[in-house]
């Protein structure tokens, strides 16, 4: 079976690859006869062209990132290209949206102590690509569904509008007690700052829970399972599935 390169985006926050590893071990838990490899886009060691460069055959990147970017988009096709030496590199889709992540997000909820009828604050990353924020607003609304229909409402720690701080305010202004669901892969500069933004719940980053491990497989088994677009260079299969 061809390699699983899990591709994480590296932290200076030491927890972040603590937490990334213990994410992967859990994951080689429910099969322990893939190849499961560590891959950073910056910050970490391995970085990601180190890992392909040490690897043999074919591989599947799968981005440890939670809705389409400029990552996704450009860091990966082109960490793939750079490795000509494997016969064939396919690029899964980005975790997110999907419905394993919103029950991660409901359970560090719960572990914070949130409460029923508290709003909450989606707190991501951020991007520049109108994309991502789509598949944040469909992660939020999921979200919402999932809590009874309580006000779920995305926050941005970078690159977006409204900053974490601002939607906390905008929904305390409306009279709601509100939470903050980190929807980080992992600790970080992001997540500390987005969880000082709200007096009530603040949930911990999602981290090695085992609805991201299923998760992980489950980007794997579809990038494997769907066909290469015939637009795709030689050698590059780029699946969105």
């Amino acid at each position: 079976m061809p390699t699983l390169v899990a591709v994480a985006h590296g932290s200076r926050d030491p927890r972040a690859l603590d937490t990334v590893t213990a994410l992967l071990e859990r994951t080689r838990e429910l099969r322990p006869r893939l190849d499961i490899r560590l891959g950073h886009i910056e910050l970490n060691v391995p970085l990601l062209d180190d890992t392909l460069r040490e690897l043999r055959g074919a591989a599947v990147l799968v981005p440890l990132l939670l809705s389409r970017g400029h990552h996704t988009k450009r860091d990966l096709p082109e960490a793939a290209r750079r490795a000509p030496h494997l016969r064939e590199v396919r690029i899964a889709a980005p975790l997110g949206p999907h419905p394993l992540l919103v029950e991660a997000l409901h359970d560090r909820l719960l572990e914070a102590g949130w409460t029923p009828g508290t709003a909450v604050v989606l707190a991501a990353a951020g991007s520049r690509d109108p994309e991502a924020a789509t598949d944040t607003r469909r992660t939020a609304a999921q979200l919402s569904e999932r809590l009874g229909g309580v006000p779920v409402v995305p926050g941005y720690a970078s690159a977006a509008a409204p900053a974490v701080p601002d939607a906390v305010r905008a929904l305390t202004a409306r009279g709601h007690r509100v939470a903050v669901a980190s929807y980080f892969a992992a600790p970080g500069r992001f997540a500390t700052q987005s969880a000082a933004a709200t007096a009530g719940p603040a949930a911990e980053p999602l981290g090695d829970h085992p609805a991201l491990a299923r998760l992980l497989l489950h980007r794997y088994d579809r990038a494997l399972a769907t066909p290469c677009p015939q637009t795709a260079p030689a050698g590059l299969d780029l699946v969105t599935a």
